[in-house]
């Protein structure tokens, strides 16, 4: 399947001039057969006014990895799963603001078949995740925090029904 590109928002408007940092993760949907067809394990965090949000795993690629790689690696991490990389899923693009810059960030997404582990957060390096679960891919658009994940898991949706 190739690269899903969706409509980049503009840039947070504000007073004053902040300069623009971009930034760029890899992450994605690792599955698993479920009783009624697929579960996805996603992780729970809290943003930077408190609130909890349930979101795909992602983080930067380290050294020289990939995207893949960094998909790989930052799913294991957070949810304590071990994946197989299927296919991209595409990626998605938004900004947002710090008190000292604005942020553009773009996410690569993969579906990834889970190959091991359990779930846990005891080994997220950064102690981002507060929580982590199985949840049934269908169950997923209200689960999750954020519209552009949610298209994400469509996208995996539809390679799924296409492919599985």
């Amino acid at each position: 399947m190739g690269s899903r590109r969706v409509p980049v928002p503009k840039p947070p408007r504000g007073g004053g001039h902040l300069p623009t940092v971009e930034e760029v993760s890899a992450g994605g949907v690792v599955i698993r057969p479920a009783a009624q067809g697929f579960e996805a394990a996603i992780i729970a965090r809290y943003n930077r006014g408190g609130r909890l949000e349930w979101c795909l795993p992602k983080g930067h690629p380290e050294n020289d990895e990939d995207f893949e790689q960094a998909a790989v690696r930052e799913v294991e991490e957070e949810t304590g799963i071990a994946g197989s990389i299927l296919t991209s899923l595409g990626s998605i693009e938004y900004w947002f603001t710090v008190p000292t810059h604005r942020v553009h960030k773009t996410v690569h997404h993969f579906l990834l078949e889970a190959v091991g582990g359990e779930l846990t957060t005891e080994n997220d390096p950064d102690h981002e995740a507060v929580d982590v679960a199985w949840v049934n891919l269908d169950d997923l658009e209200r689960t999750l925090s954020f519209p552009n994940e949610r298209r994400i898991v469509n996208a995996a949706q539809q390679v799924i029904a296409d492919t599985l």
